[in-house]
């Protein structure tokens, strides 16, 4: 038994959830988000307390069925909260001279380089540059957002002796001591 799967996701009042088969329609104020499920394997239910639940249709789990159950479970349950809530990350710039600006749709960022560095934003996801140095992504898909700070944060990784570069907010960030006379 999946320990997180068996766990029912609360829909918010403002979401609701569409079941066509293996497919969920899941819409909210923020948005609207499609997945699909394994319908041969799981079957899917909202009951009267407006609770989603999704379950094996065999009595007999074994582990790649229980894996596979919990991850379902965990990419609803993310998609009912971006599209009530929405996800967001917020990016540090740290470094001397280190800034951010919008350029119409991309992000135009000066990290330390001869030249700009910009960076285009897909279409599902709003970027706003909160002070020169903080970059705030907000999107309805969990997925989406996390890729584009990766993306972002890869442009100029954290150095460890000076903490230059950029970082979520939060994260941690190893230093080492520098040389010795």
């Amino acid at each position: 038994m999946s320990k997180i799967g068996k766990k029912n996701i609360i829909v918010p009042k403002e979401s609701s959830i569409k079941i066509d088969g293996g497919n969920l329609t899941i819409t909210g104020p923020k948005g609207t988000k499609t997945l699909s499920i394994n319908d041969k394997i799981f079957s899917s239910k909202l009951n009267e307390k407006n609770e989603f639940q999704i379950l094996p249709l065999d009595k007999k789990i074994d582990k790649k069925t229980s894996v596979m159950w919990g991850t379902y479970r965990s990419l609803i349950n993310n998609a009912v909260a971006g599209v009530s809530s929405g996800h967001e990350k917020i990016l540090n710039l740290n470094g001397v001279g280190f800034r951010a600006n919008m350029k119409g749709d991309a992000l135009n960022l000066q990290i330390g380089f001869s030249h700009d560095v910009n960076f285009k934003i897909p279409k599902e996801i709003k970027i706003t540059v909160e002070k020169q140095t903080t970059i705030k992504i907000v999107g309805v898909d969990k997925d989406l957002v996390s890729k584009v700070a990766a993306d972002i944060k890869n442009l100029k990784p954290v150095e460890p002796y000076k903490a230059k570069g950029i970082t979520e907010k939060g994260q941690f960030v190893l230093r080492k001591e520098g040389k010795k006379k």
